[in-house]
């Protein structure tokens, strides 16, 4: 399989995951408010709007692989962060692994914060989404 075509695999299969979220937040505005609340983020509202344009948007953009490498660095950092305030709890294993998965999520993201999209994203038709040489 070509390298192009692995990269797209990839982007579909890890932004599946941040869209499905952030639309179910933009459903549930208020339950997703809640949830975030129930885990002692500052300013709950806030985070809302920020987790919604990171997991939905953010996750749409990486789809379709337009900024890649930026919008890889914040899903990176956001899932990092998310994983540390939600799940990070060492006594709780169910916790751990979910920690844990966010972390290779992260791993994942910096592989495309390295190399770009591919030629099968918006970056890669406007001569982006090359693999970075160095």
């Amino acid at each position: 399989m070509p390298t192009s075509a692995i990269l797209l695999l990839a982007r579909i299969m890890i932004a599946a995951i941040f869209i499905q979220s952030g639309f179910g937040k933009l459903m549930n505005p208020a339950g997703a408010t809640a949830y975030i609340a129930q885990n002692g983020f500052p300013v709950p509202q806030l985070a809302y709007y920020v987790a919604v344009a990171v997991e939905f948007f953010g996750g749409l953009a990486f789809l379709v692989g337009v900024q890649t490498r930026w919008v890889s660095l914040a899903l990176a950092l956001f899932t990092l962060g998310a994983g540390i305030g939600v799940h990070y709890h060492p006594d709780n294993a169910g916790q751990m692994i979910h920690f844990m998965k966010n972390i290779a999520i992260a791993g994942a993201f910096l592989t495309f914060v390295a190399n770009g999209a591919g030629a099968l994203s918006v970056d890669g038709m406007l001569g982006k989404g090359r693999a970075a040489t160095a």
